[in-house]
């Protein structure tokens, strides 16, 4: 069983910058990929950020390139992901997740394990 936690985010004026924080326990995931996905009232949940661990490769949502980072730190089995330039529209819920991807990244389908989700609000 993998338990995912989830620690950051905030209230920050929109151009700001926070950073998220998901530290991951019970397996290894030397096949796995972690990110996060999000999601705003009324909305769907969407596509963010993940990076694998077999290859430290990075995929992000046009929406945030440029401005998110995600990154790792092995010896902790924790993810981070900074988010500069904040935007009223990046304002959601944060969830954090792990998964063995067999097709797409981008997919939630793929992920086995999610967090508990933060709150992110950006104030215009």
């Amino acid at each position: 069983q993998v338990h995912l936690v989830n620690s950051g985010g905030g209230l920050v004026q929109a151009g700001g910058s926070l950073r998220l924080s998901c530290a991951a326990s019970g397996r290894t995931f030397s096949s796995y990929a972690m990110g996060w996905f999000r999601q705003a009232p009324g909305k769907d949940r969407e596509f963010v950020t993940t990076i694998k661990w077999s290859d430290n490769s990075t995929y992000y949502a046009d929406s945030v390139k440029g401005r998110f980072t995600i990154s790792r730190d092995n010896a902790e089995n924790t993810v981070y992901l900074k988010m500069n330039s904040l935007k009223p529209e990046d304002t959601a819920v944060y969830y954090c997740a792990a998964g063995y991807i067999l097709h797409s990244v981008y997919s939630d389908s793929e992920y086995d394990y999610w967090g508990q989700g933060t709150q992110v609000t950006v104030s215009s």
